[in-house]
């Protein structure tokens, strides 16, 4: 017992030396945008064309589940750098059988505080391939680099929207099914 508790103190006295000259910075870390997934945008589900919109006509079902993302400022401080991947789960439908990829359409805004203004807009397409017998898959799209200049707004003040590039009628469908 007193040996372990000895080996304790000097395993706590070594690691409490670890870190003393540490390269961290002191400043504050770089502020974030808001960033969140639009719901009415967040699902995507795909049918064969001409097809009654039923699940035995589905070939593809997608939801918009979150995001990673991270800022942090650019060299002499000048704009904040801000990147964001999506992520998506993937399901391939019953009328997708032979179906070995599914691109995926999205966006990213960026608005003001209110969402009054949008001061950027950006498409994207992700490819996704089914491996195998698998029907269902999760994808992280590339990064996008988003930058802020530090001088002209608040940072903090914009939003960043994510949501899959909707046709109206796929628009009107999740918001007559709501959110799921």
């Amino acid at each position: 017992m007193r040996r372990d508790l000895a080996m304790a103190l000097a395993a706590v006295t070594l690691l409490g030396g670890c870190g003393g000259n540490s390269s961290f910075s002191n400043s504050p870390p770089a502020p974030c945008p808001r960033i969140t997934v639009l719901a009415d945008g967040a699902d995507l589900t795909r049918y064969r064309p001409g097809a009654v919109q039923d699940l035995a006509a589905m070939t593809a079902d997608a939801r918009l589940i979150g995001f990673q993302a991270s800022c942090d400022y650019t060299s002499r401080r000048q704009s904040v750098a801000v990147a964001v991947s999506a992520i998506f789960d993937v399901e391939r439908g019953p009328a997708g059988g032979g179906q070995r990829s599914v691109t995926l359409p999205w966006f990213i805004a960026v608005t003001d505080t209110g969402d009054a203004q949008v001061i950027d807009r950006q498409e994207f397409v992700t490819p996704v391939t089914f491996t195998g017998n698998s029907s269902r898959i999760r994808v992280q799209s590339r990064p996008v680099s988003l930058n802020f200049p530090v001088d002209e707004r608040r940072v903090e003040e914009h939003n960043v929207r994510l949501s899959f590039q909707l046709t109206p009628e796929e628009l009107a469908t999740n918001r007559r099914r709501g959110p799921r």
